[in-house]
């Protein structure tokens, strides 16, 4: 205990003259600048020779203070080189060969650490500064469970990638819903220096699920008990998260921390900033044991080495068993068995300065974490308020987390220069197709945009829906962007069946959806309507993506491949799962046509038969599809046949035949090379064609095109010259590749094209 005292007085004495010694300089050369009483200007042009004022005295008496700062600053640089050898005795934590590593001024934050910490009354601690290597790898362990929350996840992970300076390595624990939804978005991220591991939640389930919990978390809240057990047994450190939290600071400047951690200590925790373990907010109010206010497990530092030494398995069960037996159960999830521990075991905790884990629950201290801006580290939103909870700077803590939440993800995607990064196939087959296109094509933009990767948030809302037992479910398909979001409300009246809708929209886009969504009591009372978010990227919207993303992700053997723009019949659903028994889609390669009509109409009277349809097209109220422009997109179809048909009759394949089909799950994807405007459903029914698929047209089947304001893609086609001499080069290309793909029967395609 002397020793350690006597450590401190030196490591005081040392900083004082570190402090003292340039004030006394400055003093110094304050002083010196006066000359019998009078200041002495040190302007460049004042000193020069042939200056009135210049005089020898004068120069004699600035060499000899050039001299003594000289001096000066030589023993502030010896003074710190003792202080450095005197902290680098004490055991280092580090990972690999890297040369270069944080120091304070690097960006560590420890000045402000030191600062904020005397805020919130925190004692500063003597001894080694905290390094983190250049290259060293940060782990982060993060539990994550259903839509909610895999929402989340994007935003604190934005938070983390903006700031951070070092590769990452993410240990997600999520149940099969979050997994495929942050599998595909970080597969589809792309971001270098970030690797991603997962960690079936579900079958850790039995490992706690014998605790009752009283928390909206449920049983993944606590998860966090048993990472030691489910973390791969070679990781020494990790930083876990909640998904509700939000970095105001590099990500590394928590990790030096674990530097500090002394003796036993094995947890690093911020005290929990509300008085709940304190027992007083109601009367009868009974919380688990703690130490003092307790800690909060929103933001853990785990020393994951130790406490497997500890067998600290063996200790958080039997606590919870322990006082199970009295308190029956836990109201604050893991948070209620860690503070019981600790409780137990003081020493395992280091306490962490309070900024590092700002708690925006109503009623607690943290507004005493902070005094500026700058002291701010990590935000936790732990309320179930969320951005509702009342704090007086509320504000601009919501202002912090909307500018995640609607930051641009991809200028995330940076490089970590001089940090050799793992490598990745899909990134090395991207820039190998990239570099084999000729940049000076005239064409070259349309065709790179096909090997462009779209960052895809996967059911970005809840969704539950088991197909029909009887394997005739029919899954509505569709794209969209911002500008369509009207016609989502009018599509769910008239199609009761599952949807998958592809959203392509910018994250501040994104949610405004997600407002306008929560917002609709139609959209809200639905939960077989899929929504994947693709990320806008690039100048081109690339409609045969967003189908193919709709598309992939359909739960039902069969598909309507519909535009947004239409509004099927009513009771269409129905009647296309009968179709799909009488023309055994099961056991033949058909493709049924829904036939398309439109109104330039914006107010309709939906006809509710065909028999009031047919009516309303004698009236000119209604025309059939693109009649007036386009005429041979849908003219196979044979309205006039469909008419007076009481039975589905087949129709053969035309040049630029484009309907819309009912097809099995597993028909041919879009083709990707067609973006904007043109060619890209006639593509798609060419491939049919080409497989050998019958189309034949519903007799009782109708769609009706409702009209909007033409698109941006379809007037760059009709104005630049250079669009459609593109989608004309596309358009040979492709044929090209369906006579190369299906030999001598792919020729009538050229043929049909040529008469065309």
């Amino acid at each position: 205990m002397l020793g350690i005292c006597r450590g401190r007085r030196k490591f005081l004495a040392a900083s004082l003259t570190l402090l003292c010694i340039p004030a006394i300089t400055w003093l110094y050369l304050f002083a010196g600048s006066f000359e019998d009483g009078k200041p002495v200007s040190l302007s460049p042009l004042e000193s020069q020779p042939h200056s009135p004022r210049y005089t020898a005295s004068s120069q004699r008496e600035r060499e000899s203070l050039e001299v003594r700062v000289r001096e000066v600053e030589e023993e502030n640089r010896a003074l710190r080189r003792q202080l450095s050898l005197a902290q680098g005795r004490a055991p280092a934590h580090r990972r690999g060969n890297h040369s270069k590593t944080y120091s304070m001024e690097e960006g560590t934050g420890d000045s402000e650490n030191l600062r904020a910490g005397i805020v919130a009354g925190n004692s500063s601690e003597c001894g080694q500064q905290p390094v983190v290597e250049k290259c060293e790898t940060i782990h982060v362990a993060i539990v994550c469970a259903g839509y909610n929350a895999s929402r989340d996840v994007v935003t604190l992970v934005k938070s983390v990638l903006f700031h951070r300076r070092n590769p990452l390595h993410f240990h997600l624990i999520a149940d099969s819903i979050a997994e495929q939804i942050l599998a595909t978005l970080f597969q589809t991220w792309m971001v270098p220096a970030v690797r991603v591991d997962f960690y079936n939640a579900d079958e850790l389930k039995s490992e706690v699920s014998w605790i009752p919990n009283k928390h909206y978390s449920g049983i993944y809240g606590l998860m966090k008990l048993v990472l030691t057990k489910t973390l791969p047994p070679n990781l020494e450190r990790v930083i876990v998260l909640d998904t509700d939290i939000t970095f105001a600071t590099d990500i590394a400047e928590l990790w030096a921390v674990f530097h500090k951690f002394k003796g036993q200590q094995v947890l690093g925790l911020v005290e929990n900033q509300s008085d709940w373990y304190l027992g007083n907010l109601w009367k009868n109010h009974r919380p688990w044991p703690a130490l003092g206010r307790g800690y909060n497990t929103g933001v853990i530092l785990l020393l994951l080495d130790k406490l497997r030494k500890m067998k600290w398995e063996q200790m958080w069960r039997l606590t919870a068993e322990r006082e199970l037996m009295g308190m029956l159960s836990t109201s604050l999830a893991d948070q209620d068995i860690f503070n019981a521990v600790i409780k137990q075991n003081p020493f395992l905790v280091h306490k962490l300065p309070c900024f590092w884990n700002v708690q925006l629950s109503d009623h607690t201290r943290s507004e005493q974490c902070y005094r500026d801006v700058s002291d701010l580290k990590v935000i936790h939103w732990n309320s179930p308020k969320k951005l509702r909870v009342k704090n007086k700077h509320v504000e601009f803590f919501r202002n912090l987390y909307l500018t995640f939440l609607e930051y641009d993800g991809n200028l995330l995607r940076r490089e970590l220069f001089g940090c050799p990064s793992e490598a990745d196939v899909n990134s090395e087959n991207l820039q190998k197709q990239l570099s084999e296109l000729d940049e000076d094509d005239l064409c070259y933009e349309f065709r790179r945009e096909r090997f462009t990767v779209h960052r895809t948030h996967l059911y970005f809302l809840h969704y539950e829906y088991e197909p029909a037992s009887d394997h005739t479910d029919v899954t509505l398909v569709a794209q969209l962007s911002m500008d369509r979001l009207q016609m989502l409300e009018a599509i769910c009246k008239h199609w009761e069946g599952p949807i998958s809708l592809a959203l392509y929209l910018s994250d501040a886009e994104a949610q405004q959806f997600l407002r306008y969504a929560q917002g609709s009591e139609v959209l809200m009372s639905r939960h077989n309507v899929a929504y994947h978010i693709v990320y806008k990227e690039g100048q081109f919207y690339p409609v045969n993506l967003l189908r193919n993303v709709a598309m992939k992700h359909v739960g039902t053997p069969y598909m309507f491949l519909s535009d947004i723009d239409f509004l099927p019949m009513y009771g269409l659903y129905e009647y296309l799962r009968k179709s799909v028994i009488q023309l055994d889609l099961a056991n033949t390669k058909k493709a049924m046509i829904v036939p398309a009509f439109e109104t330039l109409r914006y107010r309709l009277s939906f006809p509710k038969s065909k028999a009031e349809l047919l009516s309303m097209l004698d009236m000119g109220t209604l025309f059939t599809f693109r009649y007036h422009v386009w005429t041979k997109g849908h003219a196979p179809t044979n309205f006039a046949k469909w008419r007076t048909a009481t039975t589905p009759y087949r129709v053969e394949w035309e040049a630029d035949f484009e309907p819309y089909v009912v097809v099995r799950r597993d028909c041919p994807e879009y083709d990707r090379r067609f973006v904007g405007f043109g060619w890209n459903k006639v593509a798609h029914i060419m491939e049919l064609d080409a497989q050998e698929y019958e189309f034949i047209v519903l007799p009782n089947a109708y769609m009706i095109h409702m009209p909007h304001a033409p698109s941006f893609d379809i007037t760059k086609f009709r104005s630049n010259k250079q669009y459609r001499i593109c989608l004309k080069t596309l358009k040979e290309e492709f044929q090209q590749d369906m006579s190369r793909r299906y030999g001598f029967a792919a020729l009538k395609y050229l043929t049909a094209e040529n008469n065309s």
